[in-house]
């Protein structure tokens, strides 16, 4: 299993998909233990209107973990296979650790602040 994480350049989730520097994408194996992780650099940007979404799922990525993202980008991610986590924060080793334990849940809500933008028509609208 690889599980993908939007990250800053010392491995903290960022808070916002779309804008994060890098992609953790982390390896998982089959006794639940983190056997390789490598950095893939973002286009930083509205990750609905990126191909953010086919490039995790050509590094085999099954598995977001995210702090704030918008429905679109929620949308694109689940169109290729991979499932989304929202409302994660923090050290991205640790929680993709706490993950992988069944100690992690989907927060249930999208960024606001980024649904508020694409609505305020700021910038681009995204076919949400």
């Amino acid at each position: 299993m690889k599980i993908a994480v939007p990250v800053t350049e010392n491995y903290q989730i960022d808070d916002h998909f779309g804008h994060c520097e890098y992609y953790g994408i982390y390896t998982i194996s089959e006794k639940n233990e983190i056997t390789n992780v490598e950095k893939l650099e973002s286009v930083q940007g509205c990750g609905c209107k990126s191909n953010i979404a086919t490039v995790l799922y050509e590094n085999g990525v099954t598995i977001m973990l995210a702090g704030g993202i918008g429905g679109g980008a929620i949308n694109v991610l689940n169109s290729v296979g991979i499932e989304v986590i929202r409302g994660c924060s923090g050290n991205a080793t640790e929680v993709v650790k706490l993950f992988i334990e069944g100690n992690i849940s989907d927060s249930g809500s999208n960024c606001q602040q980024h649904e508020n933008h694409h609505e305020n028509g700021q910038n681009h609208v995204c076919n949400h």
